[in-house]
């Protein structure tokens, strides 16, 4: 089994504003950071994006991969590699539950990550943790930045 990174975050709004931020990819550029452009390619009959277009730039980072998304309800989303030039795997996936009364959200983000180029596991777990607690902290920002939030 691939070896992975995990985070969680508490975000003051239900799970399902945290959810429908997550879902709209089209906004992605206005709190990700690394990602440039976001083009969902293949939605499923309810709306959500099953394959995602992202374009990134992380400063010696630049790649474009398609993502696959599965959801799990209302509470979990999952993704995985569809093609990219730079990665071999990017699995992930956030997992939602509601805290105390319901009005906020612990938010838990699992990533892996396997690049083409050789690199030390170590090297890939901090570069992982990176990724996630900047995913998290955007994500916490926005979330928190929209109204009713």
């Amino acid at each position: 089994m691939a070896e992975h990174t995990r985070s969680s975050t508490t975000i003051e709004a239900t799970p399902a504003e945290v959810m429908a931020v997550i879902a709209d990819f089209g906004r992605y550029p206005d709190w990700t950071g690394e990602v440039k452009e976001a083009e969902v390619l293949a939605a499923d009959a309810t709306g959500r994006a099953e394959e995602v277009r992202l374009l990134l730039d992380a400063g010696a980072i630049k790649d474009e991969h398609t993502l696959r998304y599965a959801w799990h309800g209302e509470q979990e989303v999952s993704w995985s590699l569809v093609k990219s030039r730079m990665l071999r795997a990017l699995d992930g996936s956030y997992r939602l539950a509601p805290v105390a009364d319901g009005t906020r959200t612990e938010v838990t983000y699992q990533l892996t990550v396997d690049v083409k180029i050789p690199m030390l596991g170590s090297i890939k777990r901090k570069a992982e943790k990176v990724i996630i607690d900047r995913a998290l902290e955007g994500l916490k920002k926005r979330v928190e930045s929209l109204p009713g939030s």
